[in-house]
């Protein structure tokens, strides 16, 4: 089915060039300073005619001491605004936390509204997308903290009432069953 075409202007880069065409109000790419995804996105909320949108996701993430529960950027140095383009790019610009407008020499790409709503659906109005470590039989886990620090091992039961699991795991050159406390595991691929 043939949508008919967003009303489109020309558009001037902050060097005052002209740009390639884009939709007068749309949704923008941002780059933020390192690790200030958060602070680009309050400032930039607080800024009328802005939608903003710094999805973020929260995991257990293995250390010394046992897992911890970490929020991060779901995409690291980048969140998303929507306005209007020749009123606001300077000021978009110039917000603390951001380094810039993402642009392609005299291309100013456009994310598609669709896509953000998927993106919107998948965080939920916290704006947090949670990764649960629900492990069940047949998970590959790494144990994070204690005597088997860093060990990786297949859950082999959950047992519920007394949060641990039994976990088949090679120990000194032989499979062992051995009970671990469910706080002190990470499923694999989740912990960085």
């Amino acid at each position: 089915m043939l949508r008919p075409m967003p009303e489109r202007q020309e558009l001037q880069t902050p060097s005052g060039r002209h740009a390639a065409f884009a939709p007068a109000v749309a949704w923008f790419c941002l780059r933020s300073q390192p690790k200030h995804e958060h602070i680009a996105a309050g400032h930039l909320r607080q800024i009328p005619g802005v939608d903003v949108l710094n999805p973020r996701m929260r995991f257990a993430r293995k250390t010394r001491l046992g897992p911890v529960v970490v929020t991060e950027s779901m995409f690291p140095n980048y969140l998303f605004a929507r306005f209007e383009w020749e009123a606001m790019l300077n000021r978009i610009h110039y917000s603390p936390g951001v380094a810039g407008i993402v642009h392609f020499g005299d291309k100013w790409p456009t994310i598609p509204d669709e896509t953000i709503e998927g993106l919107r659906r998948l965080v939920g109005t916290t704006g947090v997308h949670e990764i649960s470590n629900g492990v069940g039989p047949g998970d590959e886990i790494e144990v994070a903290g204690g005597v088997f620090h860093g060990l990786t091992a297949i859950v082999s039961k959950v047992m519920p009432g007394k949060d641990r699991v039994l976990v088949l795991m090679d120990f000194l050159g032989r499979q062992s069953a051995v009970e671990v406390k469910v706080h002190s595991i990470v499923k694999r691929g989740l912990g960085r």
